[in-house]
């Protein structure tokens, strides 16, 4: 996409908002391209700017839907409550099952977080004080990604390109869910299932991680975001908490990201903003 096609969809945005509420507005810039070359919507991601003078941390936001449904355009109004709190939020597409299998996934958020890391300076925000946060398939990416070199090393990165990570509510044990899954997302042969397992990658130089997960997410699920900071501990690991969000199912843990003052939201700030000034 053009700069000035980007650049007349956020006027389009901003002018559609309340003039009351237009000072406040995040500056938004729709459907870029992360790939080079690429005409997929599906490598494609949204960006949520906070409107300051100084240089801001990012999030790169990925939503779940078990690697088979979502878009970014559903992450609309977390994108804004993140810029709205001082922080970039790129929120991004990626390819699904099954148009795709693993690790098709988590290459295009390599891609994304690649493409920020050479990018967002130019918008204000700080490449050094990248994270990435991700929700149910999306933590799972989220802590694949961080914990997974391979995946960064494409773009001649390494993990260490990530200042922080938040899987909130995600599953990091791939032989434990694949089962019951589809078997156009990680392949049927069960002895690769655990090569993609984040869990897997545990490891003392990890980035720091904070996994959230809601008060009302199945056993299994919160025992997933335990077995994995146990791993992260095993290792010598030093930066890495679990924190339960009471009130909150596996579904409004993460949609309720969008309300001001919600408490997993003001736990990721904290986390963003401290671990960010290392």
């Amino acid at each position: 996409m053009s700069a000035r096609r980007t650049a007349a969809l956020a006027l389009t945005l901003a002018l559609s908002l309340p003039s009351a509420a237009l000072a406040q507005a995040p500056r938004v810039m729709l459907d870029i391209p992360y790939v080079q070359g690429s005409l997929s919507p599906n490598q494609t991601l949204d960006l949520y700017l906070p409107d300051t003078p100084t240089r801001f941390p990012v999030v790169v936001v990925v939503f779940g839907g078990g690697l088979r449904q979502g878009d970014k355009k559903e992450e609309a109004a977390i994108g804004r409550r993140l810029a709205a709190d001082g922080l970039g939020a790129v929120v991004i597409n990626y390819r699904l099952s099954p148009g795709v299998e693993h690790p098709a996934h988590v290459q295009d958020l390599a891609a994304a977080i690649a493409w920020t890391k050479r990018t967002i300076g130019e918008h204000g925000g700080d490449p050094d004080r990248t994270f990435v946060l991700g929700w149910s398939a999306g933590a799972y990416l989220a802590a694949l990604v961080a914990l997974d070199g391979q995946y960064l090393s494409a773009h001649q990165l390494t993990p260490a390109a990530l200042r922080g990570v938040v899987p909130i509510s995600g599953f990091h044990h791939v032989e434990r869910v694949a089962p019951d899954r589809p078997k156009d997302t990680w392949g049927a042969d069960p002895s690769t299932w655990p090569k993609a397992s984040s869990a897997a990658y545990a490891r003392k130089d990890a980035p720091p991680f904070l996994l959230l997960y809601a008060d009302g997410d199945a056993p299994d699920r919160k025992q997933e975001s335990r077995d994995l900071a146990a791993a992260l501990t095993a290792t010598g690991h030093t930066s890495v908490r679990t924190q339960e969000i009471s009130g909150r199912n596996h579904t409004t843990i993460w949609r309720n990201l969008a309300n001001e003052g919600d408490a997993a939201l003001a736990a990721i700030a904290a986390f963003v903003r401290g671990t960010g000034t290392r």
